[in-house]
């Protein structure tokens, strides 16, 4: 079985038991190879709510480590749904190991002020 077979049975277990809300939306991580994203999506309703990315332009700037731009996504994250007064959060790690970049936004997004 290829390893991008096994990761999406991974997800699909995850999804099963893990949804979000309006009030405690799912934070969803994927990681590319290059770059790695995070929104926060509302199930209930089929709509994301808040997005951040290593591409967005102030994170694709600094010259640093894939798993410090890690960081820095959570981080945002954070900061934009502190804006839409969300506190609370589901982490999804959409099928990875909980280690390395995706700990990493696990971690930023922490410090930001999201409690999961």
């Amino acid at each position: 079985m290829s390893k991008v077979i096994q990761r999406q049975k991974i997800r699909y277990r995850i999804r099963k038991k893990v949804a979000g809300t309006a009030a405690s939306p799912r934070l969803a991580v994927f990681r590319s190879n290059a770059d790695i994203y995070a929104q926060l999506i509302d199930d209930d309703n089929g709509v994301t709510l808040v997005s951040a990315s290593s591409r967005d332009k102030d994170i694709a700037a600094q010259k640093v480590t894939k798993t410090e731009k890690s960081k820095l996504v959570g981080a945002a994250i954070a900061r934009k749904a502190a804006d839409l007064k969300i506190t609370t959060c589901i982490f999804d790690r959409g099928g990875n190991l909980y280690h390395g970049r995706v700990k990493s936004v696990a971690d930023g997004a922490r410090e930001g002020g999201l409690q999961f």
